[in-house]
């Protein structure tokens, strides 16, 4: 659903950039192929913080293409996801979020912000009052 694949284009100078088709703020960099993949979750992480910062609802994953690299981000992000999405299908804002959760602003705040790590019990909280539940799957790595 948001394992976001990259791709990678090297040229005449050392490294490889990186980009994602369902994310094309995204671009990022690497040394080398591995450099770049520990360095697409920041990337997309940080471009996550951008959509939020322009009030817009964050794609799902496409599936990958030929070449591509699929970046599993962690349970967290992907809570945060879905909680932002939600609150964005029903046009409210974070200060509408901390009226309904009885939270301060910072509070209310973290729990959408990409670049914070936030308790994953927050985020069932959260997603709860707005009539939703996290389901927790595991398939081979």
């Amino acid at each position: 659903m948001y394992d976001y694949a990259i791709r990678f284009e090297w040229d005449d100078s050392p490294g490889v950039a990186v980009f994602c088709r369902d994310l094309p703020e995204l671009n990022s960099y690497g040394d080398d192929r591995d450099h770049a993949i520990r360095e697409a979750q920041d990337a997309i992480e940080t471009t996550l913080s951008l959509y939020a910062d322009q009030r817009r609802s964050i794609p799902q994953a496409s599936a990958p293409q030929d070449g591509e690299h699929v970046v599993h981000l962690p349970m967290v992000t992907v809570a945060k996801i879905v909680l932002w999405n939600t609150m964005m299908e029903r046009d409210m804002r974070k200060a509408d979020l901390c009226r309904l959760l009885g939270v301060h602003q910072a509070q209310g705040d973290r729990l959408v912000d990409f670049l914070h790590t936030s308790k994953m019990e927050q985020l069932e909280t959260a997603l709860s009052a707005l009539g939703r539940r996290l389901a927790v799957s595991v398939e081979a790595a």
